[in-house]
């Protein structure tokens, strides 16, 4: 069903762009008008429930009945960071902040645009949309019930699942209901990772053609498709332990080498400068930033816009954080995800946006021309070129926005299979074929033309709606799944008849089995 609808999407592309894209923008409006408050107290409130479980006595709680986590916690971090951020971060870090300077949000009244009293609201903004709110809703509530329902009780890794703690084993019943959930949960995911790797192609075709002369054509878009999916089809098929884990830890190698390479011969100061005061700004506007209604337009355009994206990752980002998180504590996973993760996410749009913002401030027009002239994929190099070394900069971070790109692809192709199969380890052909099909769409698409790409980016956020009901259910049953743990390791300080009835069907189903096998 999932295929399916994701092919019929390109083939009404192919055949009429026009109407597609007024479907999709149709349904963007209608989605943005109605669906984004309510999913800006879903986010805000996700996160605080988060680190309310967290700073609780039930932090400690072992995940996933296993003493010992499987990974390293580094390990663990990087593909955690490379999977999540990878998925946009590489591209908006750049373009972002220098968007929001150029142009003040509307949250923070009148200011003039691109002069230094504009840096902090650049940035806080941008803080804002790839902060605690994004990561919390990616992976802390709903990896907690599905960790739970999966590895305590024997459910399936699928995004169903997450309905476990209300409908017990009914989820496992031939209801076209339970499909219908995870083929929506997995179109959703795909449209989110098919989008970056679209975007990949037109930024690196860019970027060959300004730093080497390499036209930028659709051969070269394609070229490029090809060489990701090589690698996220590999990097899939030799799993979780192997790819995955070393594409991960090259990554943030590579990303920790270009951070102190800018911090040593780039604006190093004006980075820490701002950074502090700009995150101290986030804190201090955090509810103010979450829950602002001023300005419908914009917040389509961007809250609204990445709130239903993330969204829209949810319960896939559940399955596969879950998979790799088994014996990590309730504090673990939330202060990972949704603490540590999102302020590292700041520190490096700080560290490429900041660079972009510091350059275009000694020379206006150096950076936004490009970006006005040539659109997001033109942010990154012109900052790479104002750096010294930048004929190095420029390609290193080419191959790094390559290689995040490769690396959401193969954690999205595996996740997907997890999902299709309810396996922690699905079969390997299932891993190299989601990993081929993101691509070739992707590449469809911008054979279409850039249209195809933005009928796709809108497309996502009305993929998010039908998401959006089942991670809202998150917001009490992952408390409700804190206690059935607290419980079962001898911590809760309450009764819970529900654990009580669960350990009596234990005990029955262990008479039943003695009697029908004595040995």
């Amino acid at each position: 069903m999932s295929g399916g609808l994701l092919v019929l999407f390109i083939i009404a592309s192919f055949i009429n762009m026009d109407f597609i894209s007024n479907i999709v923008n149709t349904s963007f409006a209608f989605s943005v008008k109605y669906f984004g408050i309510f999913w800006q107290v879903v986010l805000l409130a996700t996160f605080l429930i988060a680190i309310g479980i967290a700073a609780s006595s039930y932090g400690r709680l072992k995940l996933g009945k296993l003493e010992k986590p499987e990974m390293s916690t580094y390990k663990w971090i990087s593909i955690i960071m490379c999977t999540l951020l990878a998925g946009g971060g590489v591209f908006w870090a750049a373009a972002e902040p220098l968007y929001h300077f150029i142009s003040i949000p509307p949250v923070f009244g009148e200011l003039q645009a691109g002069t230094p009293e504009a840096i902090i609201p650049a940035l806080s903004q941008s803080f804002m949309h790839w902060g605690f709110l994004a990561w919390a809703i990616l992976g802390t509530l709903s990896s907690i019930v599905l960790i739970y329902a999966h590895y305590h009780k024997g459910m399936p890794l699928k995004p169903r699942t997450l309905l476990y703690p209300i409908f017990g084993e009914k989820i496992l019943n031939k209801n076209p209901i339970w499909t219908i959930i995870d083929a929506f949960s997995i179109i959703a995911v795909a449209a989110g990772t098919i989008g970056p790797i679209g975007f990949l192609g037109l930024q690196a075709s860019f970027g060959l053609e300004e730093l080497f002369g390499i036209p930028n054509t659709y051969t070269t878009q394609l070229a490029i498709i090809i060489g990701v999916v090589l690698v996220s089809g590999l990097s899939a098929l030799t799993g979780l332990h192997k790819g995955i884990q070393l594409l991960s830890r090259f990554n943030i190698g590579l990303s920790f080498i270009l951070i102190m390479g800018i911090l040593l011969l780039g604006p190093g100061g004006f980075i820490f400068n701002n950074f502090l005061p700009a995150f101290g700004s986030y804190i201090q506007k955090f509810i103010l930033l979450s829950t602002y209604r001023g300005d419908q337009g914009w917040l389509g355009s961007w809250t609204v816009f990445f709130w239903g994206w993330f969204l829209g990752y949810g319960p896939m980002m559940a399955i596969f954080i879950s998979r790799i998180s088994r014996g990590r504590t309730i504090r673990e996973l939330i202060v990972a995800v949704a603490v540590i993760a999102p302020i590292i996410s700041c520190f490096w749009f700080t560290v490429v946006g900041g660079t972009g913002i510091y350059y275009e401030l000694l020379n206006p027009g150096i950076i936004s021309g490009p970006l006005t002239d040539a659109g997001m994929p033109a942010a990154m190099i012109a900052t790479t070129q104002q750096l010294p070394f930048g004929n190095i900069f420029g390609p290193a971070f080419l191959l790094l926005t390559i290689l995040f790109v490769a690396t959401t692809g193969d954690s999205m192709s595996f996740t997907i299979s997890m999902a299709m199969t309810g396996e922690g380890n699905p079969p390997k052909f299932l891993r190299v074929f989601w990993a081929v099909v993101m691509g070739v769409i992707a590449a469809i698409l911008l054979y279409i033309g850039n249209g195809g790409i933005d009928a796709l980016q809108s497309f996502i956020v009305v993929t998010a709606v039908p998401v959006s009901f089942l991670m809202l259910p998150m917001l009490w049953l992952a408390p409700k799944v804190v206690g059935l743990l607290a419980q079962e390791q001898g911590i809760l300080k309450y009764y819970y008849p529900q654990v009580e009835k669960e350990k009596e069907k234990e005990k029955k189903a262990l008479k039943t089995a003695k009697k029908l096998s004595p040995n």
